[in-house]
């Protein structure tokens, strides 16, 4: 069936929205008011939508995250059942400090086609190119990386790998180095630095680590367009993550799970910069207008362009 092509739009406003009241709190350090900016005006641009929205990945449990919770239902009660995720403001502290790569994301899904992922952390890979047979998670680094250098006919000194930079990764990292591959060392933004595969243009041959397991879901709908593969695994480490996983019918909690797995059928995916960053440019005001720029996926249309818009303030 799919879903219509009038709520690109109606969700490129969401995320735009919630990006420019996140924009007036940039520099301010003050990450939780940044992110409660974002939450309030994502949540008044859903309310609208004539939609039956359920939000099945978003900013936590209902007793931690009073708006935008996992379970929560939005819309006008009227039109297409909509499964929604949201991360309201991605890098809370590059928004708070001013530095670049803030975001506002929301992917949506038909109904029990967006994988509804637990508050918890997921080890990913991803490469640009649907060949399953390339990397993945249970190789070495080693031999993922001689695997992609074939596959890009590249020698490991000529690829990039993208990695969050924390003590987690030390191991992978100093094997990177070993190995000779360049390395672009992000601090926060999961969602972004997945997707900085997804165009040659990034120079990124592999993004790889442990993130975000509800970050993990929704890079995953963004890469599902442009012919990327992707695969994670969740981390459940606490009897309490296998209690939370098993009610959301996770059974086997070491399965990789790969992009059709993630995210089937239609879906919709809009990124807009709070500031700027490798992606897209930042919120920028001058006199009553203001300037956005959104990474828009639509899979079935196979639309996927960064769509520019000047607005009024209002």
């Amino acid at each position: 069936m799919g879903i219509d092509k009038k709520f690109i739009d109606l969700f490129h406003k969401v995320s735009v929205k919630a990006a420019l009241a996140s924009h007036y709190f940039v520099g301010k350090k003050d990450k939780i008011a940044a992110d409660k900016a974002a939450v309030d005006a994502m949540r008044k641009e859903l309310n609208k939508i004539d939609m039956k929205g359920q939000i099945v990945i978003g900013e936590g449990e209902l007793d931690n995250a009073p708006m935008l919770y996992i379970g929560e239902k939005l819309g006008t009660n009227n039109g297409p059942e909509l499964d929604i995720a949201v991360d309201p403001l991605e890098g809370t502290n590059f928004a708070a400090n001013n530095l670049p790569g803030a975001l506002s994301v929301i992917a949506v899904a038909e109904k029990n086609n967006l994988f509804n992922a637990p508050e918890t952390y997921m080890d990913k890979i991803a490469i640009l190119g649907s060949n399953k047979n390339v990397v993945d998670l249970d190789n070495t680094i080693k031999q993922n990386i001689y695997n992609l250098s074939e596959y890009k006919n590249k020698q490991p000194h000529e690829l990039t790998a993208c990695i969050l930079d924390r003590p987690r990764h030390k191991k992978i990292i100093d094997e990177l180095i070993r190995l000779k591959v360049n390395l672009k060392l992000i601090s926060d933004g999961d969602i972004s630095g997945a997707l900085l595969v997804s165009q040659e243009k990034f120079n990124i041959d592999i993004f790889l680590g442990i993130g975000g397991g509800p970050e993990g879901v929704l890079a995953a709908s963004a890469l599902d367009v442009f012919d990327c593969y992707f695969q994670g695994r969740f981390i459940f480490e606490t009897d309490k993550d296998k209690l939370r996983a098993s009610q959301m019918g996770i059974i086997d909690f070491k399965k990789k799970y790969e992009l059709n797995e993630i995210v089937s059928g239609d879906s919709i995916f809009c990124a807009t910069g709070i500031t700027t960053g490798d992606l897209v440019k930042g919120i920028n005001i001058e006199d009553k207008k203001f300037y956005s720029e959104t990474l828009i996926t639509h899979k079935s249309s196979k639309m996927k362009k960064i769509i520019k818009s000047l607005q009024d303030i209002g």
